[in-house]
């Protein structure tokens, strides 16, 4: 291809659960779910895209990109990606060089830039509708953009940001900050809540399927899940129920019954969401001598957790590298699957027992988790991945890297 183009393109191709948590005999609508958040009070308180020549066979696997599409808008490390909900056509992606943009997956063609921001964007993703985008920066600016119209909605400035997600039937913002506190906002109109923290870091959290609670985990190890409507707190875990170390990484099942959190101290907890017990701890340790066990808690945590929705299995994934699934219904161990690399990232498949894993090594893996075997891998970064997100069939991964490269994975779909 002429070097003159100026918009190239290079295709190529052990414990026991010690209670039953019933389930609601009717789920609420998403319209239930909106409506509710409706009545929360809150007086309270063009270029830079490429894709890549197919390599020979006996290609180094260094060298080996097996991507559909690379976007190289970003001149820093890529930190946040996500796709638009209603379509999966849409990506937007945040990074190192204060930037974050909106981006078609089909061909990296820029729709807009998301400017403004004076700091590394963290944090980037679509409302339920995919109407709007919302970025935010490591200093807690967060600007919220309408899709068609790509313009700026809606900003605001809150202290060091931590985390941010979208409600997920309302156009409701939730952000924890590095001081504690969660901010809940209705965008575009900016009324706002706030949910009091204990003055250490709110390092993660998640709204719960009800759209109506959130689990938040912090530094100093307390687990709260807040009353969104109320604005109180309905459980708070520490002590012994919380963890020892900051919390890293939260997930709820599909109905909301449980949550699973993550923590540097490498333990994972199951939660009962309706009676705030813990009704179960995972963790690789106990097999290990004590020495490495505490040369290991320097070294080691749990970055991420995930429950499959088709079969009862939870996955919890270590910076050592390695992967746990577990059977919830005898809390065992099932499959250790072993990474060359930390594992930053797990996402399981909405309707298979198949499991995704991004890692340092800058290879997303695809495993089965009936098996504890890995499928394929996909190789393409020349740095470690930082985010990566399944489109809804999985047929496709975009991932963010430390390469400043985002790409598009177009997935051959094992027997699932």
């Amino acid at each position: 291809m002429e070097n003159s183009e100026i918009n190239s393109v290079d295709l190529h191709g052990d414990e026991e659960i010690i209670e039953v948590i019933d389930l609601n005999e009717t789920e609420p609508t998403p319209d239930d779910l909106a409506e509710d958040i409706e009545d929360v009070d809150f007086t309270e308180g063009d270029e830079g895209w490429e894709t890549e020549d197919e390599g020979g066979e006996e290609m180094e696997e260094a060298d080996k990109d097996d991507s559909d599409l690379t976007f190289s808008r970003h001149t820093g490390s890529v930190f946040c990606v996500n796709l638009d909900p209603s379509t999966n056509s849409l990506a937007v992606t945040g990074g190192e060089d204060d930037r974050a943009f909106v981006w078609r997956v089909s061909d990296g063609e820029v729709l807009f830039e998301c400017t403004g921001h004076k700091d590394s964007v963290t944090s980037a993703s679509f409302s339920h509708d995919s109407a709007l985008v919302a970025t935010g920066d490591m200093s807690g600016l967060i600007k919220v953009w309408k899709v068609e119209t790509k313009e700026e909605v809606w900003s605001f400035e809150v202290g060091d940001l931590e985390w941010m997600e979208w409600h997920p039937c309302a156009h409701v913002l939730l952000a924890g900050t590095a001081d504690g506190n969660v901010w809940m906002w209705k965008i575009p109109s900016g009324e706002c809540k706030t949910f009091q923290g204990p003055g250490c870091q709110a390092t993660t959290g998640k709204i719960l399927p009800d759209g109506k609670r959130a689990v938040v985990g912090y530094e100093d190890g307390i687990i709260r899940l807040w009353d969104l409507k109320q604005g109180n707190t309905s459980h708070v875990l520490k002590g012994p129920d919380g963890h020892q170390g900051p919390v890293t990484c939260v997930a709820c099942s599909k109905d909301g019954s449980l949550i699973l959190t993550g923590s540097v101290d490498c333990r994972a907890k199951l939660i009962s969401t309706a009676t705030g017990k813990v009704v179960g701890v995972f963790s690789t340790e106990g097999r290990k001598p004590k020495v490495l066990m505490e040369e290991e808690s320097e070294t080691n945590s749990v970055e991420s957790v995930g429950f499959c929705n088709v079969l009862p299995l939870v996955a919890v994934a270590y910076l050592d590298g390695t992967l746990a699934i577990y059977d919830l219904s005898t809390q065992s161990l099932r499959h250790k699957c072993p990474h060359e690399a930390g594992i930053v990232h797990l996402q399981w498949e909405d309707s298979s027992p198949l499991l995704y894993t991004c890692s340092l090594d800058g290879a997303v893996r695809i495993w089965d988790a009936r098996s504890g075997q890995m499928v394929t891998q996909y190789h393409g970064h020349t740095a470690e991945i930082l985010d990566f997100t399944l489109n809804r069939e999985a047929s496709v991964a975009v991932t963010a890297s430390g390469d400043h490269k985002a790409k598009v994975f177009c997935l051959q779909r094992p027997d699932r």
